[in-house]
């Protein structure tokens, strides 16, 4: 069901929490990376809407094979490059294509408005636990760079967000589904495979979250809840 505005939890909640595009940003520096990418391409028969389909359907087939991550996002890059640009495709190019994907990893960690000044609130009534899917070396990484460690019980790092990932946390830190609840932005990932291990889910709504994390959002079951909030600071008018 969803939730009536001016509802608030009671203390005692646990917040599992995603980290990239819920608590800073992520996803705006792999799309100047694609922006400047579909550029260096500069394909004669590809639109750059086409050119992205295409990037998306090598997306896919990389995570399947080396997961998530800047080093996967890497390896999409080059191998779209060498499907539509054949010949043209130096050592050059390749160190030039290569670059757009590094210059993600040099950048700082840019929390979202009203991260800083919301989680000691949540922190001081519920406990939290980061809930971040991905490599798990470059996911540590950021986390401890983003200065929020303090504010967290703990830290998971599964490779695929999926029912089965939420039930085995759950185990792990022994957490009451009724209490439960996964605050993110994906629909894909946060949302629908948490409603689906009996957790509730809050909705942060992002305007650029990954197209491969869209999908439509399932409706909570009965007894459970579902919260969609436009900035991270309303979730102390809940929580």
């Amino acid at each position: 069901m969803d939730v009536e505005a001016g509802t608030r939890f009671a203390a005692g909640q646990t917040l599992l929490i995603d980290a990239d595009d819920t608590l800073w940003e992520n996803n705006i520096y792999f799309e100047r990376a694609i922006a400047a990418f579909i550029s260096c391409l500069d394909h004669h028969e590809y639109s750059p809407d086409q050119v992205r389909k295409k990037l998306n359907e090598v997306e896919r087939e990389t995570i399947l094979t080396h997961g998530y991550g800047v080093s996967s996002f890497q390896r999409s890059l080059i191998a779209c490059f060498v499907r539509l640009a054949h010949h043209r495709f130096t050592d050059e190019k390749r160190e030039q294509v290569a670059s757009f994907a590094q210059a993600i990893m040099e950048q700082e960690i840019e929390l979202l408005p009203g991260v800083a000044e919301t989680l000691p609130v949540l922190g001081s009534r519920h406990r939290l636990i980061l809930v971040t899917k991905g490599n798990h070396a470059e996911q540590a990484d950021k986390f401890q760079r983003s200065g929020l460690q303090r504010y967290f019980l703990a830290a998971e790092i599964p490779p695929e967000k999926t029912p089965e990932a939420y039930h085995a946390i759950c185990a792990k830190y022994e957490l009451a589904p009724h209490t439960t609840w996964m605050i993110g932005n994906s629909p894909k990932s946060d949302i629908n495979p948490a409603l689906a291990a009996g957790l509730h889910a809050v909705l942060m709504q992002h305007p650029h979250t990954w197209v491969l994390e869209h999908e439509q959002i399932a409706e909570a079951p009965t007894g459970q809840k579902l919260l969609e909030l436009r900035s991270f600071a309303e979730l102390s008018e809940h929580f």
